[in-house]
């Protein structure tokens, strides 16, 4: 069955690891048969700083609104990033500050602390290269980063399930390594998972 798929590239350049990783979804998953689209958030323009928090919502860059209106009609959605410093790369957090909006992603409850997914009805597969050891971040950091992404930002908008793909250490990995996880990343991209 094809599925509509949309690829965010959280690294802020196209030419790094982990866009090699994307075009290499984007590719096997295209092949497959799906409807697939890229975005670069490196290359879109849009101001990732909220200068007053959400009192007053900046009106969003028509590159935002591309991307919210391909993720409204996704059926799953892939973030390929670094993590660094434990965590997403700003210009992906950037991206979920002024493009995941109440009333885009979620809605609050009237007098109420529970809320609305909007973005229900959709999965997610996150691929994140590290330096650190895998083993390392998960038991000693206890995955910070990948903690974020899967439950106070995609299952928090109803996206689910969450699915992870921690690649590393990159900084010391070999060629063959390297061209393993790009097989991996092509094998997950035909199967749109």
């Amino acid at each position: 069955m094809s599925r509509s798929i949309v690829i965010l590239l959280g690294h802020p350049s196209r030419d790094s690891f982990c866009g090699a990783l994307a075009e290499r979804y984007h590719q096997a998953a295209t092949a497959a048969g799906h409807r697939v689209v890229l975005f670069a958030l490196g290359e879109i323009d849009f101001d990732p700083v909220l200068p007053h928090g959400y009192r007053q919502i900046q009106p969003l860059e028509p590159g935002l609104q591309q991307m919210n209106a391909a993720i409204a009609d996704c059926d799953h959605l892939v973030l390929v990033y670094p993590t660094w410093w434990g965590g997403m790369p700003a210009l992906l957090k950037g991206f979920f500050d002024r493009a995941f909006l109440p009333g885009v992603a979620f809605r609050y409850r009237q007098d109420s602390v529970w809320w609305d997914r909007l973005l229900a009805g959709r999965s997610a597969r996150v691929i994140t290269t590290l330096d650190t050891p895998p083993w390392y971040y998960r038991w000693v950091y206890r995955m910070p980063g990948h903690q974020q992404v899967r439950r106070t930002i995609l299952e928090f908008c109803g996206i689910t399930p969450v699915r992870i793909t921690g690649l590393g250490p990159v900084r010391s990995s070999t060629p063959a390594q390297r061209g393993a996880w790009l097989s991996q990343a092509e094998r997950l991209g035909s199967r749109a998972r």
